[in-house]
């Protein structure tokens, strides 16, 4: 077996990491860097921003939500190409708070990646696709006001992720095992936000 999907997701990392330079970078920047057919590739690192300490940035949960929203009407829709509105594209990230968080995200990545592998691919296709999709499109719509609740969009972001990581090592059973946490994930922030 190639070792290409156990490093997938470093290979992620690495990428962004390499367009860092300045003190500031455009989400466009890092959009042309991953590519722009890399839909997966983005709603993952994206995600991972906002599960690491760089989700510290103002806004960034925020900003984060509206493009994984955006990513995922695009894959709904079978775009080719990926689109974002110039608010979006045109926003700057401070290059030291996001190497802190690749740096951040390294070891964790590290440890998941032994674990992935090309299995039950039949769930990374329509129609089984649609239904993780559809989730994580409505939780993106509630990651905004989760701000007030600590962590809790972080942890959206990291269920997320593992889709994101599903779909881009081609692991179905880590997409089912997101789309079973997709599920949890509005009960347990109502429940540990609001009881």
């Amino acid at each position: 077996m190639s070792d290409q999907p156990h490093r997938a997701l470093s290979d992620v990392l690495d990428r962004l990491e390499s367009t860092a330079r300045g003190e500031s970078i455009t989400v466009q920047e890092v959009v042309e860097k991953l590519g722009h057919k890399s839909f997966a590739s983005l709603m993952l690192i994206f995600s991972l921003i906002s599960t690491s300490p760089a989700s510290a940035i103002p806004g960034l949960t925020a900003t984060v939500a509206a493009i994984i929203f955006i990513l995922v009407v695009q894959m709904i829709l079978g775009r080719d190409c990926v689109w974002l509105p110039q608010i979006i594209s045109h926003r700057r990230l401070s290059t030291e708070k996001l190497c802190k968080g690749i740096g951040w995200l390294r070891k964790p990545v590290l440890f998941v990646e032994r674990f992935l592998k090309a299995r039950l691919t039949l769930f990374l296709h329509r129609p089984w696709l649609f239904l993780p999709l559809f989730l994580i499109l409505a939780l993106t719509l509630f990651m905004p006001f989760m701000e007030v609740i600590p962590t809790s969009g972080s942890i959206a972001s990291a269920v997320i992720a593992f889709f994101a990581a599903g779909l881009l090592t081609r692991d179905g059973g880590l997409v089912l095992f997101s789309l079973i946490l997709l599920l949890a994930v509005p009960v347990a922030v109502w429940h540990f936000g609001f009881s």
